[in-house]
């Protein structure tokens, strides 16, 4: 990658609810887990900026059935605010959380900035309102919230809503595909939906040059990319928050992430959900950021 690259770190895990093993959920040491395998300084960014989360708490929010909801719109305002004044044009963004929810915060920056296509990859669709949700969680409802499903005190921060249009998403690699209510919120939405199946049979490269077509037909200022680490196969990434079995593998996320990479409107990658907690000894964490920085750094 021929352009500077600037590195945000959002160690937020409000999204989560946490196991009952658990203090909190792991997924806020993240950035400072990933510095320990170097990647920061082989990344070599340009400037690293970091906005510091609240404590975790475990607060449900009747009004809106979603859990610390107060805290994780204030902090997604600050998060917003943050971006936009550090932000670098032309320059690449990898934006570490942290868990899903912080994609709240990164939509409301990328409305403020045009109109953004969002590239999700996740195992999950996290496209559900929260009276399906079991925990209550916001990282299991994030992709909803941005798109405007769910209580207006999330979805209309600033009267923003939507943060990102249904029909400038392509959401990739659901891998719970079994519970037919879950899948019908997002099959009956105006998202481009490819669940873990659909996902091979439409190839993996194709489905992000289709994703660049539409990014280009539609003339859309420029497009971010979600990449919940879930997505990846058990066998090579179990330290997440919600486990599937099956999944992709390196070279498939290499194959979609190269065209993207590559393309100049893409405003930057945020990485969810990787639990330090879950991996104490990086047997999962090294390749994972091998593969990661060898795909950024092409």
């Amino acid at each position: 990658m021929k352009r500077n690259i600037n590195i945000f770190e959002f160690p937020l895990n409000l999204g989560l609810t946490k196991k009952d093993h658990e203090t909190e959920p792991g997924v806020r040491k993240l950035p400072d887990w990933l510095r320990k395998f170097d990647f920061h300084s082989r990344i070599n960014p340009t400037s690293v900026y970091r906005l510091e989360a609240p404590a975790y708490s475990m607060d449900f929010d009747g009004a809106s059935r979603v859990r610390n909801a107060d805290q994780i719109i204030e902090y997604a305002e600050k998060q917003a605010e943050f971006i936009l004044q550090n932000y670098e044009e032309d320059a690449f963004n990898i934006i570490l959380g942290g868990d899903c929810s912080i994609l709240i915060g990164n939509a409301i920056a990328l409305k403020n900035l045009g109109n953004f296509g969002l590239f999700y990859l996740d195992g999950h669709t996290d496209f559900i309102p929260p009276e399906l949700s079991e925990t209550g969680g916001a990282a299991g409802m994030d992709l909803a919230i941005i798109t405007g499903t769910g209580h207006e005190k999330l979805t209309n921060i600033h009267g923003l809503k939507p943060y990102l249009s249904e029909e400038n998403i392509f959401c990739c690699g659901n891998a719970e595909t079994d519970d037919e209510e879950y899948v019908s919120q997002i099959v009956n939405s105006g998202i481009h939906y490819f669940d873990l199946y659909r996902l091979r049979e439409n190839g993996f490269r194709k489905t992000a040059e289709d994703f660049l077509e539409m990014v280009s037909n539609k003339c859309l200022d420029g497009f971010f990319i979600h990449l919940d680490v879930d997505i990846l196969k058990d066998e090579i990434m179990p330290a997440v928050d919600s486990r599937t079995e099956d999944g992709i593998s390196y070279d498939d996320l290499r194959e979609m992430l190269d065209p993207l990479l590559q393309n100049s409107s893409c405003f930057g990658i945020e990485i969810t959900i990787l639990d330090p907690d879950y991996d104490e000894n990086g047997t999962y964490t090294r390749p994972f950021a091998d593969h990661l920085i060898q795909i950024i750094k092409k």
